[in-house]
């Protein structure tokens, strides 16, 4: 037996990413984004509404950072998801947390998130859904703490979370249970 829901955007996870940019007067500013994500190799695709101070600064600077928080920064993660830099001004500076300049694109590195894409802006496009931000991959830092002895990325040690569309919640991400590419290839021996 199933239940009709109509139109809603529930599909489960959703990811929590955090866009950051640069305002006007170099502050740093930073916003909590779940509708986007990889669309190619090296590029990303965020969509997002107009009225965010972060669509100013990305159409102003061209380039922002994408990264992934880890649980132990939910709580100013949330918050950059809650308040706009359009109304609180000192957005960034009351999260506690600490930004350092991308030494390949103009837009900050949050210190306390373990992964980071930096991004270079290489289209925007208005659409009747909203504003599509294409964006160049042109590298990825990760904080020793996330990587393993051989020096990759080990996505458990991120403690990452997802985003619950549906009922509004937080879900943490991390034990792995399968190995793509690999979980399913029996299947393929089946004639």
């Amino acid at each position: 037996m199933t239940k009709d829901f109509g139109v809603k955007p529930y599909l489960f996870p959703m990811p929590t990413y955090m866009i950051g940019t640069y305002n006007e007067d170099d502050t740093v500013d930073v916003m909590m984004m779940a509708w986007g994500g990889i669309c190619a190799e090296d590029m990303v695709a965020l969509n997002l509404e107009e009225d965010h101070k972060t669509v100013a600064n990305l159409k102003e600077k061209k380039a922002f950072t994408l990264a992934v928080p880890g649980i132990d920064t939910i709580e100013q993660s949330d918050f950059f998801g809650i308040a706009s830099a359009n109304r609180v001004k000192d957005k960034f500076e009351r999260s506690g947390l600490h930004a350092v300049k991308s030494s390949r694109v103009n837009a900050p590195v949050i210190t306390e998130y373990p992964l980071t894409l930096e991004c270079e802006v290489i289209e925007m496009q208005e659409q009747p859904y909203g504003l599509r931000v294409l964006g160049r991959i042109v590298n990825v830092i990760a904080d020793e703490k996330i990587l393993n002895e051989k020096g990759k990325i080990d996505c458990a040690k991120i403690g990452a979370f997802a985003f619950d569309q549906i009922n509004h919640g937080y879900y943490a991400i991390g034990e792995q249970v399968g190995k793509a590419w690999n979980s399913g290839s029996e299947l393929m021996k089946k004639q």
